[in-house]
């Protein structure tokens, strides 16, 4: 069981560089869905069956968030090339800022023994979960070629980006003892 959670983990990585040639070269969208589906389903499945076989391991822990971040760019910065979207573009580079920023936090915190304020929250996988239904909504409009759902997949972007700022944010506080006054 071990080797099947951690190959759901490698798939997600495996397929991010497949889905944007599938993106920027073959504009298969319907086919990038369905992997894109399928991927964002192993997220779920993974740290579910960690769960409940207590195969959760510190290697799983390190790679589970990587694979969704590295599937999410990948998904990202194709759309964006491939709907020409500064929009996009934008918005992704500021997703990426952020967990730049983060992945720095924790890696200080670690050094500091203060893991504790970079520990994935419930917001965090709200936040990656708005960015996968946001990505799935792209390829679904594209697929169609409905405009209007083009528009609400913007709408769901902007969405996730700001749950990703205000989880950076968060991060930020608890990583330097920030007080809120009150």
């Amino acid at each position: 069981m071990k080797y099947f959670i951690n190959f759901l983990t490698f798939s997600r990585i495996i397929s991010a560089p497949i889905l944007f040639i599938l993106i920027t070269n073959l504009h298969s969208y319907g086919l990038v869905f369905i992997i894109f589906f399928l991927a964002s389903i192993s997220d779920y499945l993974d740290g579910f069956l960690a769960r409940k076989y207590n195969l959760t391991s510190i290697l799983g822990e390190i790679l589970d968030p990587i694979a969704d971040k590295i599937l999410i760019v990948f998904s990202l910065i194709g759309l964006g090339i491939a709907m020409e979207s500064i929009f996009i573009g934008g918005l992704t580079s500021i997703i990426l800022a952020r967990e730049f920023w983060v992945s720095a936090l924790r890696d200080m915190n670690a050094r500091l023994g203060n893991v504790n304020a970079t520990k994935v929250t419930f917001l965090a996988k709200i936040k990656t979960t708005l960015q996968m239904i946001a990505i799935a909504s792209y390829f679904i409009a594209l697929h169609l070629g409905n405009a209007l759902m083009i528009f609400l997949s913007d709408f769901i972007l902007l969405l996730a980006t700001i749950v990703t700022l205000k989880t950076g944010i968060s991060y930020t506080i608890a990583s330097f003892g920030i007080k809120k006054e009150g």
